[in-house]
């Protein structure tokens, strides 16, 4: 039997747009890594835009308010995410 764990005090600190991922610092000192090809408004966004995020909540989640992206912390700890979304 498996069995699932939510973790309930994913928190990010920083974020970083490079040219082919998503970095997210977490609170917990954990960084994680996703193809920014996963999120096509960022990827599609100028590096001023993409540098310009800001926490959602307690850093609960993050977002860019130009192209108005947002993410959710917890699904991008968990493997697999699912893969691109779209715009």
């Amino acid at each position: 039997m498996s069995s699932f764990v939510v973790e309930a005090n994913l928190r990010a600190q920083g974020a970083e747009v490079a040219e082919d991922e998503l970095r997210v610092s977490l609170a917990d000192g954990r960084r994680v890594s996703v193809p920014l090809a996963w999120f096509p408004c960022l990827l599609h966004a100028s590096s001023a835009q993409r540098a310009q995020w800001e926490p959602l909540g307690d850093g609960e989640g993050i977002h860019w308010p130009d192209p108005d992206e947002d993410l959710s912390v917890a699904p991008l700890t968990r493997r697999p995410l699912g893969g691109p979304r779209e715009c």
